[in-house]
């Protein structure tokens, strides 16, 4: 092999203001997915930690912003940005589970309490016939 042959790649050594914001992005970056999950794993949990969910999901939100302008500002890998633009679009997702889940706050309680006792599949079926019925015809 000529590894002396052809153009040779050039490392520069990052400086130490370009570690330190590649350092608090990647960190930025860590702390926005586990908020974005946190909030996914909050609104799963139960229909009553709905409040819980959507502060969660706004600093989702910010977080997720600030880490994209850093990321695009200080040139950061793209498995960041990447990273990042997935996140922004699962918040987004959350944002509009989140609203619906308070407009029909009432309703969808009223869904999981049925559903915590129904035993049997009949049951189960009950429960979402009665939660179907109680949307609004509009909505349907």
């Amino acid at each position: 092999m000529n590894s002396g042959v052809g153009p040779t790649p050039q490392h520069q050594p990052q400086s130490e203001a370009a570690k330190s914001a590649l350092a608090i992005t990647q960190t930025l970056f860590r702390a926005f997915l586990l908020t974005v999950l946190g909030a996914i794993f909050v609104y799963i949990l139960n229909i009553s930690y709905v409040w819980l969910s959507a502060i969660l999901t706004v600093i989702a939100g910010v977080l997720g912003v600030v880490v994209l302008v850093r990321t695009v500002r200080f040139k950061q890998p793209r498995i960041v940005l990447f990273g990042t633009i997935s996140g922004l679009v699962v918040t987004a997702i959350m944002c509009l589970l989140v609203i619906t889940a308070a407009v029909f706050f009432r309703q969808i309680t009223t869904l999981q309490d049925c559903a915590r006792a129904a035993l049997t599949l009949h049951a189960q079926n009950s429960c979402q016939v009665d939660f179907q019925n109680s949307i609004p015809s509009g909505l349907r």
